[in-house]
């Protein structure tokens, strides 16, 4: 009997490693799902947060744009702004697993969203222009190397963090 019980937990902890492996950040077989096109977004309904101290924009978020992928890829628009009103806006994806962003569309208030040609996954700890993008996974799109919990959970958690906004 007790030879059974050590067999059948071994089976279940092999069980697990597969399960671990199968979500692993490095996953040789993980593919990026069909992405949405870029969701409309309204400037005035965003959730601020603080990108970084050095940056001479403000931040946020539009809360009816921001989805979690099947395949754990969080998408949002977010929404840069200066102090003069100039604005820019960004569809972008996060992959908590690898700590990862890309850039689908940059829109222009002039002519709407334009993709991005190719866009590819860069570190968010690299030193780049979108260093906001650690900022959004940090303020709640991940907890640790996965998504935070469901889509109300990340604005709960985004509309949590203190956020400098201009005055």
């Amino acid at each position: 009997m007790r030879l059974l019980e050590t067999a059948a937990a071994l089976a279940l902890a092999l069980t697990a490693c597969g399960v671990s492996a199968q979500l692993a950040a490095d996953h040789p077989d993980w593919k990026e799902g069909q992405v949405p096109p870029p969701p409309a977004f309204s400037p005035n309904k965003l959730i601020a947060f603080d990108a970084a101290a050095s940056s001479a924009l403000s931040f946020g978020i539009d809360p009816a744009t921001l989805a979690i992928g099947k395949e754990g890829v969080v998408r949002y628009v977010v929404v840069a702004s200066s102090r003069s009103g100039a604005m820019n806006a960004m569809y972008e994806g996060i992959r908590c697993a690898t700590g990862e962003v890309k850039v689908y569309a940059r829109f222009n208030a002039d002519s709407g969203w334009h993709a991005v040609s190719d866009p590819d996954w860069k570190s968010l700890y690299a030193p780049s222009p979108s260093r906001h993008s650690l900022g959004i996974a940090r303020a709640g799109v991940c907890k640790g190397n996965a998504p935070n919990q469901s889509v109300e959970h990340i604005l709960r958690d985004l509309r949590a963090t203190p956020a400098r906004k201009f005055e």
